[in-house]
């Protein structure tokens, strides 16, 4: 005689089974929330025999969450070693944080699922499971052997639920508590739910702690004068009259941005636009506790107002506002964007006075071409040596770092660029930072790059005197027109783009920036046909506006799938017929790549 729950198993299966080969909604034995995940993942087109999840191995492992999460992971840990069980906690958007599973077995077929560190389980990726359902409806909830959408994933049962902030009551993360099926998989939710309350509480009490210092700051600076002051935390913020009086929320978060790409080098400043027009010099310090870094604390210096009392953007603005806003044209490079313009001005003035400069920004977006712009400004006739600290060799002959910065040429009119500052090991930080002082000190400009300005290793700091950010491609879409002109001249003159390109490629988001849009043009313009760069000619990839990474076997799909629509002149039934799939599929693929082509239905 069967169990009642081996019976449910084959009734659920039954009924799933039944969902996903006609298109009435799911029976009513299935519980509601399972019912209702079914229904989207279907709707999102989500595998059922494969999971196919994207990966991001680069995160913050010292993250708020990671941290709090860490002492109650280690206790179950304890509790649960050599049990069929592991637990898991994820970000609010599911990527996987931390794991700690129980036994061998079963933490191989985690790995097999990819239900590990780095991999994304929200629904939209694996369809029904315990994480992606108690992100997606914000509540506990148990999925159950056969319950779950892939079939990769019904050997196991699993609990989760969501970690919430305390103080703000948004969801932080999910904690997940997965097993083998067996007769105590239901009462596995009493459990993750106590596991989340306890995270929770330790995110409250770093978060009292951030508070405490942040307020603590802010008292010690706001304390003397009156010049605007702002703290800014994850969860608070504290401004002084003079700050709040000409500050919004919107504000706050372009602050909070520019102060998490400043690093903290002596003079470390910057211009930021606020949401009005008006333009703030913004000097930035980071504000620790004993939970880690807990925020910012900002010291604002706003531009005078004109003689005739308006405020800046209401009809006047300052000489030094309208001197900034002009265009400030480098050698070879292209753009007026007021945010490219305040960094092509900081560093021409560095180049000019050869004060050691940080740039800081994604890759692909300019920082060497704008050092060496910067650096022939000034006239002169040699271009800057770049040595990237990233490289196993600095020059394919068994160099090391520190021997390849002393042996660059130096003088007053040379330059020296050390690209991927942040590259630089504990073990050579001190003999690198040796090295470059020993440059300056004969006259050569010194500039260093990397992502983010914080990611400077201590001994390099006193290196670097100023630093400046260089704005990603997507925050300065207006220059798009310009740089996309400079570099098919780059390419070629007699290359031009049809008209309806260059919406297409206001469109994207560009996350490998102008590298990535300079490949793209050269795809194209070697592909062309005519004597132009049409629609057709583009990278597959640009036609698609998805907001999340793909997988290999993703991609190649996506592509598939924009070629065939462009060779059927955007008619998706003939597209369809081409590739043997259905006109259904092809709208839902093309809604789940976000593909967007003109087309005749």
């Amino acid at each position: 005689m069967l169990s009642d729950s081996t019976e449910r198993d084959r009734t659920i299966a039954r009924a799933r089974l039944q969902f996903l080969t006609h298109a009435e909604p799911p029976a009513q034995i299935v519980p509601e929330g399972i019912r209702n995940s079914w229904q989207r993942s279907k709707y999102l087109g989500v595998g059922t025999d494969e999971v196919v999840v994207p990966y991001q191995p680069d995160y913050d492992r010292e993250s708020r969450l990671v941290r709090a999460a860490a002492p109650v992971l280690d206790r179950l840990e304890r509790t649960l070693a050599g049990s069929d069980a592991s637990v898991i906690v994820t970000d609010r958007k599911g990527w996987v944080r931390d794991r700690r599973v129980g036994e061998k077995r079963l933490s191989t077929h985690l790995d097999r699922v990819h239900l590990a560190p780095g991999f994304n389980y929200a629904e939209q990726f694996v369809g029904t499971n315990g994480i992606g359902v108690a992100l997606e409806e914000r509540r506990p909830n148990v999925v159950l052997g056969t319950e779950h959408f892939n079939e990769r994933l019904q050997g196991v049962s699993c609990a989760a639920a969501p970690i919430r902030n305390s103080v703000t009551g948004r969801v932080e993360g999910a904690m997940n508590l997965t097993c083998w099926n067996g007769p105590a998989r239901t009462l596995m939710a009493a459990l993750v739910q106590e596991a989340a309350g306890d995270i929770a509480r330790v995110m409250y009490e770093f978060s009292s702690s951030h508070q405490r210092a942040l307020l603590e700051a802010f008292q010690q600076v706001s304390h003397y004068g009156d010049r605007p002051v702002l703290c800014l935390g994850q969860d608070l913020v504290l401004a002084n009259s003079a700050a709040s009086a000409r500050l919004t929320g919107d504000d706050h978060r372009l602050l909070h941005e520019a102060a998490a790409e400043l690093g903290h080098a002596p003079r470390t400043r910057q211009e930021v636009q606020l949401t009005g027009g008006e333009t703030v010099l913004m000097r930035c310090r980071q504000v620790d506790s004993s939970a880690g870094a807990a925020g910012y604390l900002l010291e604002l210096a706003f531009a005078e107002f004109p003689s005739g009392g308006q405020r800046p953007g209401s009809g006047s603005r300052t000489r030094a506002e309208q001197d900034a806003s002009r265009p400030w044209p480098l050698p070879g490079l292209a753009g007026t964007d007021p945010a490219w313009n305040t960094v092509s001005r900081a560093a021409s003035r560095c180049a000019r006075e050869r004060t050691p400069l940080l740039l800081h920004g994604e890759a692909g977006t300019g920082k060497c071409a704008l050092a060496g712009a910067a650096h022939a400004l000034t006239g002169a006739t040699s271009a800057p040596v770049v040595v990237d600290a990233a490289a196993t060799v600095a020059d394919g002959t068994g160099t090391d770092l520190p021997t390849a910065l002393r042996e660059a040429p130096t003088g007053p009119g040379r330059a020296l660029v050390l690209r991927n500052v942040d590259a630089v090991s504990p073990e050579q930080g001190t003999s690198v930072a040796q090295a470059l002082e020993a440059a300056a000190a004969q006259g050569t400009w010194i500039v260093g790059t990397l992502h983010r300005a914080q990611g400077v290793p201590e001994p390099l700091r006193r290196c670097f005197v100023e630093a400046a950010a260089v704005p990603a491609l997507r925050h300065r879409l207006a220059d798009l027109p310009a740089l996309v002109d400079r570099l098919l001249r780059r390419i070629g003159a007699d290359v031009e783009c049809a008209p309806e390109v260059l919406p297409l490629l206001r469109r994207h988001d560009w996350p490998g920036n102008v590298r990535q849009l300079d490949a793209a043009l050269r795809e194209a313009a070697a592909g062309r046909r005519t004597y132009r760069i049409e629609l057709h000619d583009l990278p597959p990839s640009l036609h698609s506006a998805g907001g999340r990474s793909l997988s290999a076997w993703e991609a190649s799909e996506r592509d598939t799938l924009v070629q065939a629509l462009l060779a059927a002149d955007g008619n998706k039934l003939l597209a369809a017929q081409r590739l043997g799939i259905s006109r259904t599929t092809i709208y839902r693929k093309m809604r789940a790549y976000g593909i967007t082509l003109p087309g005749r239905g």
